[in-house]
């Protein structure tokens, strides 16, 4: 049953008089007549008994009440729905971040977007760095990305969410522990420990800047998965690595001291990235609920290189 069949059917059963049920549907009495017989013949049942003085519901009609105001209801909730998702009250982000180091970050937006936009599901996919997430959130497995660049393509579009500051890490014993700051010729012979690097990797970048800076080409011993595990291999004493202020913050270290570079690499900022054509509203509502909650860190914008 179609829903326009579905309410004319309820406006006769309700007002039990097809003039009535007509001028509430605001239609003539003759198409509505014609529009019951149709229905009738479709279903293959009488739905009404009719004479000139009353109309009544037949058991058939009786019976088509409940389950044809169901289907209205139905109809309203859907066009509902549609609307709400049009206007980014319901849908779903997928969220992507790398980890440990910006758990308050990813922590803040969550409760945001739950706060002022509990319609939306946002769901939450760790363990994405940010070079990886960038190529998944451009092939599209990924709406959203958090994450440091150094450099984003065109069709990126990014909010900064936070600023942060490079560290070096050693471990508690190295020579340079007991030191309150640390130069370029200080680490020039140095052995490392990295994160998987890619266009605009932020460590990647820095790093290469600080070897030009000390005229020294980085040794690199070992690539580790993520910041914990660069800690674990510093902390073993296997290299040192060029590290976040908010990996300081949030990743538990054993016996790792952290130390400022002098001069320093610049600040870093972390970023919610999307792409510049996605249409979908509700990722529109969250990047809106990021630019609220973090309006006194920055603006979205091009990124310069570091």
């Amino acid at each position: 049953m179609e829903v326009h069949k579905a309410k004319a059917f309820l406006a006769v059963a309700e007002e039990l008089h097809f003039g009535r049920a007509a001028a509430r549907l605001h239609m003539a009495q003759p198409p509505l007549s014609r529009l019951i017989r149709a229905l009738e013949d479709e279903l293959g049942g009488v739905l009404f008994e009719r004479s000139p003085r009353r109309v009544t519901l037949t058991v058939i009609g009786e019976a088509l009440v409940e389950p044809a105001r169901e289907l209205v209801l139905q109809s309203e909730r859907m066009k509902e729905l549609v609307r709400r998702a049009q206007s980014g009250e319901t849908g779903r982000v997928r969220l992507g971040f790398a980890g440990a180091s910006v758990n308050n970050v990813v922590s803040e937006l969550a409760r945001g977007v739950r706060r002022q936009l509990p319609g939306i599901s946002l769901e939450l996919n760790g363990s994405q760095l940010s070079h990886p997430g960038l190529e998944r959130l451009r092939r599209g497995a990924l709406d959203a990305v958090i994450g440091r660049w150094d450099f984003l393509p065109n069709e990126v579009n990014s909010r900064v969410l936070a600023e942060e500051e490079l560290l070096v890490a050693f471990p508690d014993y190295h020579r340079l522990a007991s030191s309150s700051e640390v130069t370029a010729s200080d680490v020039a012979a140095e052995p490392w420990i990295v994160l998987p690097g890619g266009s605009g990797a932020t460590l990647s970048n820095r790093l290469h800047l600080l070897g030009m800076r000390g005229r020294f080409v980085p040794r690199i011993m070992q690539t580790a998965l993520d910041s914990s595990t660069q800690l674990l291999l510093v902390d073993a004493g296997v290299g040192i690595g060029l590290t976040f202020s908010s990996v300081r913050q949030n990743v538990p270290a054993h016996a790792v001291v952290f130390r400022p570079l002098v001069p320093d690499l610049g600040s870093v900022e972390v970023r919610l990235a999307w792409r510049e054509n996605d249409t979908n509203p509700a990722l529109a509502a969250v990047v809106g609920v990021a630019g609220t909650l973090f309006a006194d860190v920055g603006e979205s914008g091009e990124i310069s290189p570091g």
